[in-house]
């Protein structure tokens, strides 16, 4: 173990205990369908989708050829001025699942790339219709939208924020949808629709016409699984179509279906004006991400530029590089033939029975969950996140991953999980909660 120590100084490791990891370190080596195996070979089911991502399941062959091809025959192409076969494909078949008229796809690398892209386009619609003021952004508390410094100004989870100081200016937030009386919601709670009327307050304080956007996850996913009021998302729908304001919807974690359908947005039959999505677009095989924006914003930002000029000032040395793409084209064509979606919505029923099943042991103080993605909180130690980091590293031990959050337990299994899947994770999950 110590020589596997040495080998591990020189990382600094993103959101994680670095001297704790190193001293006992979770190292995963191989991956296939559900399961993972650490580097001593035990067998560790996914209940995580590796972070929200790995849709599919680990392993996928399909995935693997398609990008080898791509390899062998572009490796690489210069994404200004210049474009590649499979980034036109992917952006084709994804907007023939994307909602409504939202047919037109920025590729960027990750989630929160997507989410400053958002951001950015959302001031560039603006000006080019003639409203350069409009240049406040609404986000939310509770919200993650990544860690760029857009995404962090426009999120609400403290501890990502407290130590970059104030971040972009002018944004504002809107409270968090989670209410003491919806305690043990399944799916969307009877309450809390009212929260959405934020929004107008912030119109009258601010004025619509310095507004640019408001920006949510549909499902508040990092924090816990946090579930919109029934009514919630409309009403926030309305209000940004009575003062210009376009809405975004960031689905990087529930987009390809987590909830049961293709994004959220179907879920809950409201569209937005933009979507982020990354993670599930390849399967979290390779860094991907895009932004997704109906036609009218896109054809309202082309057609303001002179002729042959650049529209729009903005993009990444890899957006829609030619592996990724591939990779995309690949999990989509994995996502239809398998039907995976609706998969999702038939296991969603079990996996839920099973979570919200735990509310009988003393440990679970609130649970939620919709679709294949759900969370519950436990009762804290002595100091906030410690009883969370305990269980996590418990269910490690026990054969489990899980993704923890402070003293949250997410859970979002790959959409080809199974019955016995879900009745493995029961068990182990079960036997560390009940160890404390």
């Amino acid at each position: 173990m110590q020589d596997i120590a040495n080998t591990l100084e020189n990382q600094w490791m993103p959101f994680t205990a670095n001297r704790d990891f190193k001293e006992n370190p979770r190292l995963l080596a191989r991956a296939e369908g559900m399961y993972y195996w650490d580097h001593h070979g035990r067998k560790i089911i996914d209940g995580a989708a590796g972070m929200f991502c790995v849709t599919a399941g680990h392993g996928r062959k399909e995935i693997a050829e398609a990008t080898s091809r791509q390899l062998t025959e572009l490796d690489y192409s210069p994404p200004f001025q210049f474009g590649h076969p499979a980034a036109f494909a992917l952006s084709r078949r994804l907007s023939s699942i994307l909602p409504g008229d939202i047919n037109h796809v920025f590729f960027t690398n990750s989630g929160s790339e997507a989410v400053d892209s958002a951001l950015k386009i959302s001031l560039a619609y603006h000006r080019a219709r003639g409203e350069g003021q409009r240049m406040r952004f609404v986000g939310r508390e509770r919200a993650y939208h990544g860690v760029n410094f857009g995404g962090i100004s426009v999120a609400g989870m403290v501890k990502n924020r407290e130590a970059f100081g104030l971040g972009l200016p002018g944004v504002v937030h809107l409270r968090h949808t989670w209410l003491p009386e919806q305690r043990f919601s399944r799916g969307e709670p009877e309450v809390g629709a009212e929260l959405a009327d934020d929004l107008q307050r912030l119109v009258e304080l601010h004025g619509a016409e310095n507004i640019a956007c408001c920006i949510v996850e549909p499902i508040a996913g990092s924090v816990g699984c946090i579930v919109p009021p029934k009514g919630y998302l409309k009403r926030l729908r309305e209000i940004c179509d009575r003062h210009g304001i376009l809405l975004i919807f960031d689905e990087v974690i529930t987009g390809f279906g987590r909830t049961g359908k293709a994004f959220a947005a179907d879920s809950f039959e409201v569209l937005p004006d933009m979507i982020t999505i990354a993670k599930g677009l390849t399967n979290g095989n390779v860094p991907m991400g895009a932004v997704a924006v109906r036609d009218h914003i896109y054809e309202t930002i082309v057609d303001a530029a002179p002729e042959g000029s650049v529209e729009l000032f903005h993009g990444y040395t890899y957006s829609g590089c030619p592996v990724a793409s591939a990779a995309g084209l690949a999990a989509l064509d994995i996502y239809d033939k398998e039907d995976l979606f609706a998969r999702a919505a038939r296991m969603s029923p079990s996996f839920l029975d099973m979570v919200f099943a735990l509310r009988e042991l003393s440990i679970v103080t609130d649970i939620r969950g919709y679709g294949l993605l759900a969370g519950f909180d436990l009762a804290p130690d002595k100091s906030p996140g410690m009883r969370g980091y305990e269980v996590l590293q418990r269910l490690f031990e026990a054969g489990m991953i899980a993704k923890l959050t402070g003293d949250v337990v997410l859970l979002s299994p790959p959409l080809i999980v199974e019955e016995s899947h879900i009745d493995e994770m029961d068990g182990k999950l079960r036997k560390v909660l009940n160890s404390f």
